[in-house]
């Protein structure tokens, strides 16, 4: 069989509110609230330039089962777009864009294929041959029971057979889980590829058959920091190609700034100005995580010493003429470990949090978790969380340190 080529790409989470970024300039915020319709329209052009075979969009096109009406509109606007250069979609509908959703239905056009809540199959006639797909919807949000067990085995073998599943690989911690499989699960079938959806950063968990995350098209906090896009997919019997096109239209990143032997301020803004605008320079607009380096016991204390707002204020303020823009939304200060440790107790209460293993971490924030109004706007506590908490609370005790108030 001849290949085929086509796009692979998920959890658009158009409509995202971004929330807790509302502190940009109003041009900013404009540029950042539109970022994932903008990623999108990339998706779009790229598709109109390349005429691929066919578009695989799996799941959470939306970021709410409200489905934005602005974000809906987008949609169909793209898909129009692709209608009328005859480029196939296939798509379904993940957890936060579920079926049972309460939203103003816009018709698609007929080029575009959506499964419905129950797996089914629908078969797509290429030049290169037929391409069956596999596929469902989640009719509700949480769909919590393996959905792979119900994908019929691949009998035709001069057709290609793609799987669309919006899940997680059990076993995963990093996100909720949504109905889960086995990579054993994914082979047992014998499909030629696996358009996987739901886990926000790109992956391969298996070459051949290809099993692969796109990620998301557009990073939305830190957490979904670096490069964001879809794939283009090259598939025949023998071997994929996949590569990576980038659609994000705002990064989110962490940049480090040594700031070994440094004693004065405007030693550390030249700095942060130098490397921000070589930074700016290859990404572009971006939101960033500022993390100060190599601080010894001085140039800690030059920092440590300045209320957090004002210092943010200050570097937001120096980099205000890069060509595109750079919003600092956080900053951290590491020192160096000769440093750091300037008490006994403060060491021990370090050392203490460095050994707690995520289920300590879940005992410890039980309280706020089970809180009836903070719940809601807190994220999952995973090993990454941990991780930045026990970075943050390290951060505040040596403060506290540094200021004399902990012996």
């Amino acid at each position: 069989m001849e290949s085929i080529r086509f796009i692979h790409t998920a959890d658009l989470h158009l409509g995202s509110p971004f929330i807790g970024m509302k502190d940009l300039q109003k041009e900013q915020w404009n540029q950042l609230k539109d970022s994932t319709l903008a990623a999108f329209d990339r998706l779009i052009q790229y598709a109109l330039k390349t005429t691929p075979d066919f578009v695989c969009i799996v799941g959470d096109i939306y970021d709410g089962e409200d489905r934005n009406i602005r974000a809906q509109a987008r949609f169909q606007k793209g898909m129009q777009q692709l209608a009328e250069q005859n480029i196939p979609v296939v798509m379904c509908f993940g957890n936060h864009d579920h079926l049972s959703g309460n939203w103003t239905r816009f018709e698609l056009p007929k080029n575009v294929h959506v499964f419905d809540k129950a797996v089914s199959q629908f078969t797509l006639h290429t030049a290169a041959g037929p391409v069956i797909f596999t596929g469902f919807s989640y009719g509700k949000r949480h769909v919590n029971e393996s959905m792979v067990e119900h994908y019929p085995i691949a009998q035709n073998l001069n057709s290609y057979h793609i799987g669309l599943l919006h899940g997680s690989l059990e076993g995963d911690a990093t996100h909720a889980v949504y109905a889960p499989f086995k990579k054993e699960q994914l082979l047992s079938k014998q499909y030629d590829y696996w358009a996987l959806g739901h886990i926000h950063k790109r992956q391969e968990l298996y070459l051949e058959p290809a099993m692969v995350y796109p990620g998301n098209i557009q990073g939305r906090h830190r957490k979904e920091s670096g490069k964001k896009g879809f794939y283009e997919v090259t598939l025949s019997k023998a071997a994929t190609q996949l590569e990576f096109i980038p659609s994000a239209v705002v990064q989110f990143d962490q940049v480090a700034i040594s700031g070994k032997g440094m004693v004065h301020m405007n030693e550390l803004i030249d700095a942060c100005q130098k490397q921000l605008s070589l930074f700016s320079e290859e990404v572009g607009t971006a939101v960033i995580e500022l993390v100060f380096t190599d601080l010894d016991q001085d140039s800690f204390g030059l920092l440590a010493d300045i209320p957090e707002s004002e210092l943010l204020e200050m570097l937001r303020e120096s980099v205000e003429g890069l060509d595109s823009f750079v919003w600092i939304q956080q900053i951290h200060l590491q020192q160096t470990q000769q440093d750091a440790e300037l008490s006994p107790i403060g060491a021990t209460l370090i050392d203490t949090m460095a050994s707690w293993e995520l289920d300590d971490w879940k005992v410890v924030l039980q309280d706020l978790y089970r809180h009836p109004k903070s719940s809601r706007f807190l994220e999952a506590v995973d090993e990454q969380t941990s991780k930045e908490l026990q970075l943050a609370a390290a951060q505040k005790i040596r403060r506290t340190m540094q200021a004399g108030e902990m012996t």
